[in-house]
């Protein structure tokens, strides 16, 4: 009664705006795992049998969790885990190593990781060993039960698993799969990567001793099914406390969801990208408009946030530049203009501005030549111009020749976009695409 009493609760609108921020934040940056990856059960199924095997029956086993980024692997496995944690043994016996090959670089930062995360610091103290074989065959021994009869199952999660390939000799990754195949030491070693060659990066001695399991999660979401985890995302719980304002949020996300503009948008959004992230970042961008005056997302909210969605960096970048560099990159344009994409040098690019100043009366854009080296040096820095290819590091400076990394409609749409653009600069530009 109390439960339903709560449920039927009529909370101040603030409270509620609060209350729908914390739960979709979590929701949107994966605090919060789903009960089950939707359109994953078969892989969810396959996953958790292999690592029961090994956390219960101390069998030994290997898999790659294979699929591009933001397609759920992650995710995938953490639910697997977190269904595993609930049996006692598995909580008692089970320990877990994890390691990431842009943090553990090589074999040597791997082993003290590992080291750190089965908590044998004071076992090894100041012990030294000869090979990586050595010291990670010390370390499962410790593991040993009080009865030294059997080891303790250890789980190893190695992501971004493309990585370890290029460590040297892929010592880590043969030691970890040749002790997966012997008896002596149940272990399982899950690698996470999004790249679907990874097996030919392996080694032959590497590749002979792994049990080549591969899961791939690979899309095959439809537009419909889209629409439908986006609405899943967006909707309130039924365990809302106010129950009323719980039934309105629903009920306009219902019907944003079969809005014109909302369908054109989402499809366009589908069609670049169908990843977990991507779609989390859009709607992110959503709930950040919801306040105590808009306590619902609109059309017009969905469509702004998927403008900076696709926003172009470069762009962006532009809007940022002074208005030397802006010059100077307006010049490279009527250089490319002129010349058909021929590549450009520094003194190419000063003479076109100097002609663009002797057109002017003022001198407010008179600078000295080392000011503009360091403005055109910035643009480098920038990636906005890059050196050509086989361009001599010999040559001064001022000679090496570059290329422009921008297209005519980019360098227009900063110009509009850039914060009290002088006239006389729009107007050159314009002269300069005529």
């Amino acid at each position: 009664m109390s439960k339903r009493k709560l449920k039927n609760a009529h909370l101040p609108i603030g409270e509620c705006v609060s209350q729908v921020h914390q739960i979709l934040r979590e929701r949107f940056c994966r605090h919060q795992l789903p009960e089950r990856p939707a359109g994953l059960e078969a892989q969810h199924k396959h996953l958790e049998e292999l690592l029961k095997r090994t956390a219960v029956h101390g069998e030994s086993n290997s898999v790659l969790i294979v699929g591009p980024r933001g397609a759920g692997k992650t995710t995938l496995l953490r639910c697997v885990l977190r269904e595993l944690s609930k049996e006692t043994e598995v909580q008692k016996n089970l320990l877990q190593v994890h390691l990431n090959g842009l943090l553990q670089t090589d074999d040597r930062v791997a082993l003290k990781e590992i080291t750190r995360q089965l908590h044998l610091e004071n076992v090894v103290g100041d012990k030294v060993f000869g090979s990586f074989a050595e010291n990670l065959a010390f370390l499962l021994e410790a593991l040993k039960k009080g009865d030294r009869s059997s080891s303790r199952p250890v789980l190893f999660v190695l992501d971004e698993f493309d990585l370890f390939a290029h460590h040297k000799n892929q010592t880590l990754l043969y030691n970890l799969f040749d002790v997966s195949q012997a008896a002596q030491t149940p272990i399982a070693v899950v690698g996470i990567s999004c790249r679907l060659d990874v097996l030919e990066l392996l080694e032959k001695r590497v590749k002979s001793r792994f049990s080549h399991r591969q899961i791939h999660l690979l899309s095959s979401l439809t537009f419909p099914q889209y629409l439908d985890r986006v609405r899943a995302q967006l909707r309130l719980p039924d365990d809302f406390p106010d129950g009323s304002f719980a039934e309105e949020w629903n009920a306009s996300v219902k019907s944003l969801c079969e809005d014109g503009s909302v369908d054109e948008v989402l499809r366009r959004h589908f069609h670049s990208s169908t990843d977990f992230r991507s779609m989390h970042a859009l709607l992110m961008l959503c709930l950040s408009r919801v306040s105590v005056a808009k306590p619902a997302i609109r059309p017009a909210d969905l469509l702004d946030a998927s403008r900076l969605c696709s926003a172009d960096t470069k762009v962006n970048m532009l809007r940022g530049l002074s208005v030397l560099e802006l010059c100077l990159i307006i010049a490279m344009k009527h250089l490319n203009d002129v010349y058909r994409g021929e590549p450009f040098n520094l003194q190419m690019v000063h003479n076109e501005f100097k002609k663009f100043l002797q057109r002017k009366s003022n001198s407010m854009y008179n600078f000295e030549h080392p000011v503009v080296m360091k403005a055109f040096e910035h643009l480098q820095q920038l990636e906005l111009i890059r050196p050509v290819d086989g361009s001599s590091a010999k040559t001064q400076r001022e000679y090496q020749l570059m290329r422009l990394m921008l297209d005519h409609s980019q360098i227009m749409e900063a110009l509009q976009k850039y914060p009290q653009c002088p006239t006389d600069i729009k107007q050159w530009a314009a002269s300069a695409f005529a």
